[in-house]
Parts: C-alpha cells; sequence; structure tokens
C-alpha cells in the first residue's frame, strides 16, 4: 500500500516482541531479547533478574546468548543501575560500549538489562533500548505466571515450604502512583515465620496492612503461616467489599477466631488518602509505624490501639489519625525489626531503626532501596543469623493526588520511562 511508511525503530523490534510473545515461554525471552538486539543494531541484549534478597544479579541463559557470570548488586555498575533506577554506561568488549538498563514492572525493579554496542549509542538508539527494556519486562512478569524458568533463576537456596505458601500470596514489594510509594520487604527469604504484609491502592485511598502470627518455628512456622494466611485473606475479603479500617478488623479477628482461637496475630491495619495525606491506623497489639519528616521523627504512633487477633471482641478498637505532608515517610515494621539481637545480645533497636531512616533519607535513597539495605542491616546486625522476621512496609507520600489523577496520565517520550524514582 502507498503512502504507509514502514516501521522504524523502536516500533519494529516491540511488534516483532509482541507477536512473539503470545506463543513464548520465560525460557524464550533470552533469545527474544537477542532478536531484538539485531533489530536495533547492537551486539546483545542480555537479561539479568535479581535474586531474592536482592543482593546478587542473575543472568537468564538461552540459545545465542553469550555467556554471563551473575554479578554483586553492591559495588558494580550493574548494580548501581539497579538500585538507583538510573541507565549507567562503563565499557565493553573490544574497545565498545556496555549500557546497564534497569528492567522495571511499574516501579517494582526485576533487575537489569545489559546492552553491549560496538560504539556509544546516539540518543533514539537508547530511547529504543529503553523502549525494549520495558516490554522484556513486562513480559518477565507475563510469562513468569505460567513457568518456573525465572523463579529457579532467582533462587539461590532451597526454599521451605512455609515460605513457598506464604510468599505465594505477598503483593509486588513495590508499587507506586506517582502521588505515593510503596515498598515492602520481608527476611528471611527461604524460612518465613508468620510475618506477612499486603497494600492495594483503590481510587485516592491507599490501604496498608502487616501482621505477624505468633509461632514462629512451631512445625517449621507452618501454623504461623496458616494465621498470616488467614488474616491476608480475611483481609483483601474485607477491604474488597469495602469495609471500613474498624470493619476491616473486626472481620479479620472473626475469621481467626473461627478457624483457630487459641492463635494469636499482631497486627497494623492503616489507609493514606492520598488527595489529603491523612492517615487513619489500628495497631492491633503491634508497634504502630513511624513518621519521618525533614530529617527528623515526628510521630511515633500509639501503640496499642486494639487487642491482637482474635481478641478483639473484648474492647473496640481506636483509629488514631495523622496528617502526612509531602516528603514524609510513615515506616511500619515488625518487633523482628528492633528486637533484632547482635552476637553480644545488643538490641537493633528503635533508635538504629529511625537513625537509619533518616540517614536513608538524607542520602536521597528511594523507599524500595531504603528497605532494601535496611533489611540487610538487620542482617548484618545479626550476622545472617535471623531469630524472627524481619519485615518492612515503607509508604512515601510525594504529593497530593488531584481530585482526578487519571487528568494527569501522559505517554512519556521513551527515554522518560526510567523516571520512576525522581531525585528527593
Amino acid at each position: 500500500m502507498s503512502g504507509i511508511a514502514a516501521p522504524t525503530p523502536p516500533v519494529e523490534p516491540l511488534l516483532h516482541l509482541l507477536r512473539v510473545s503470545h506463543h513464548a515461554r520465560p525460557d524464550d525471552l533470552p533469545y527474544m531479547a537477542m532478536r531484538a538486539a539485531e533489530r536495533l543494531g547492537v551486539t546483545a541484549m542480555v537479561i539479568f533478574v535479581v535474586d531474592h534478597q536482592q543482593r546478587v544479579l542473575l543472568p537468564l541463559s538461552g540459545p545465542d546468548v553469550p555467556h554471563r557470570e551473575p554479578i554483586a548488586v553492591d559495588g558494580t555498575l550493574p548494580g548501581r543501575a539497579f538500585t538507583q533506577v538510573h541507565p549507567c554506561t562503563g565499557e565493553g568488549d573490544g574497545g565498545g560500549v556496555r549500557l546497564w538498563l534497569p528492567l522495571l514492572d511499574g516501579a517494582e525493579r526485576l533487575g537489569v538489562l545489559e546492552v553491549a554496542a560496538a560504539a556509544e549509542l546516539d540518543e533514539p538508539g537508547f530511547d529504543h533500548c529503553v523502549a525494549v527494556s520495558s516490554l522484556l519486562a513486562e513480559l518477565l512478569v507475563t510469562r513468569g505466571l505460567y513457568s518456573d524458568v525465572v523463579e529457579r533463576v532467582r533462587r539461590r537456596e532451597p526454599m521451605r515450604l512455609a515460605a513457598e505458601m506464604l510468599r505465594a500470596q505477598l503483593p509486588p514489594l513495590t508499587f507506586s502512583t506517582g502521588h505515593l510509594m510503596i515498598s515492602g520487604v520481608l527476611e528471611p527469604c527461604y524460612d518465613v515465620g508468620g510475618d506477612a504484609f499486603d497494600y492495594a491502592v483503590n481510587g485516592d485511598i491507599a490501604h496498608l496492612a502487616l501482621f505477624d502470627a505468633v509461632g514462629h518455628g512451631s512445625a517449621g512456622g507452618m501454623r504461623a503461616v496458616i494465621l498470616a494466611s488467614l488474616a491476608l485473606a480475611g483481609y483483601r475479603n474485607a477491604r474488597r467489599a469495602g469495609l471500613d479500617l474498624v470493619a476491616t478488623y473486626h472481620h479479620i479477628n472473626a475469621a481467626v477466631r473461627a478457624y483457630d482461637r487459641p492463635g494469636l496475630i499482631t497486627a497494623v491495619l492503616a489507609e493514606i488518602d492520598q488527595r489529603t495525606g491523612m492517615l487513619r491506623v489500628i495497631s492491633a497489639g503491634h508497634p504502630g509505624g513511624i513518621v519521618v519528616r525533614g530529617g527528623k521523627v515526628v510521630k511515633i504512633m500509639p501503640t496499642p490501639t486494639a487487642l491482637p487477633v482474635p481478641l478483639g471482641d473484648q474492647r473496640p478498637p481506636v483509629v488514631v489519625q495523622e496528617a502526612l505532608e509531602p516528603g514524609d515517610r510513615l515506616l511500619l515494621y515488625t518487633d523482628g525489626i528492633v528486637e533484632a539481637r547482635s552476637a553480644a545480645g545488643e538490641q537493633f533497636g528503635l533508635d538504629r531503626l529511625t537513625d537509619f531512616t533518616i540517614r536513608a533519607m538524607a542520602d536521597q535513597l528511594s523507599a524500595p532501596e531504603t528497605t532494601r539495605r535496611l533489611v540487610h542491616a538487620i542482617l548484618d546486625h545479626q550476622g545472617d543469623e535471623l531469630q524472627d522476621d524481619a519485615t518492612v512496609l515503607l509508604v512515601e507520600y510525594r504529593s497530593p493526588a488531584p481530585p482526578d489523577s487519571a487528568a494527569e496520565l501522559v505517554v512519556p517520550p521513551a527515554g522518560a520511562l526510567l523516571d520512576t524514582y525522581p531525585a528527593g
């Protein structure tokens, strides 16, 4: 047909990836990345995924994919691209260049994409590679729903059955609306007790929950995991039915009480209105969280304001409110964080936790990078031997959402696709 221009990069590589993705396995993604590299005129594209502890970047191998070794996250150029969510360029083989691009599913960091090229890319070439990396990240997530290939690569040691059950129920570690960023992390990765977290953003309201079921270590932690799973299901059931915070607490309480009356779960349930910054919290026998603003702790949320589950029918819960300001961070945590003990018996403690959070803000670390480093600091404090689960849910309130936030949605140019974690 005359008058219709042929597809130009990056449209043609993207169209090809989309066409073949409908019947592609995760095993095919490394090969598909190399074919996209050919179409963009670069030497190679190699996918690296991060392990569950977020310490190592692990290559996906496949036909025609050059061999690569695992790369440490800390202290390397690819690791900097991952932690800072920013492209990094270094020397390649034989005088070429190597571009490292973060692989992002929304705001969730999946790993990095290595782009090997004979010479430095011009601006259009860079934008084309960024667009392809964005699509590859989406395919990693969607194809991973149907296979264990990527999950096997991410695991560096066997996962206990209790951890397998619980981790299948957790949401992605990071989500951003542009006005609010939520980031969670749970350790240990391969052998959990009864900690769990959840979140959802429905309209203007961000819903947050942290659970700590008693019973770590009993029957391999299975009872605690079953209790935590029941609390998660009860929370989601109430949330999706549109129940308010108090009714949600009672719904979870009734669900757990009907199943395991002697069981005990501490919890914190919270809501944040993105338009006003109003925070509402119920602390059911659980640390209530801290609010950090302008380099200092401005609020330690009172606790307890309700009894642990399933004792909620013995006393009505109290909802505590706090007005957040743009730039504030809310840190929710389980007692495994502050009660972590060194070999000498010294607790990590609330002071060390708040100091770490304040320093992270001063260093302009993103919320997910703060949680990653915080959990590693806890592990280092205990010599990599946790006595209890250590779970964190960190929320950064960036700016008030307008009444109709959808009106703000725009399609950025390809080069702006990585502008997910603005400085500060």
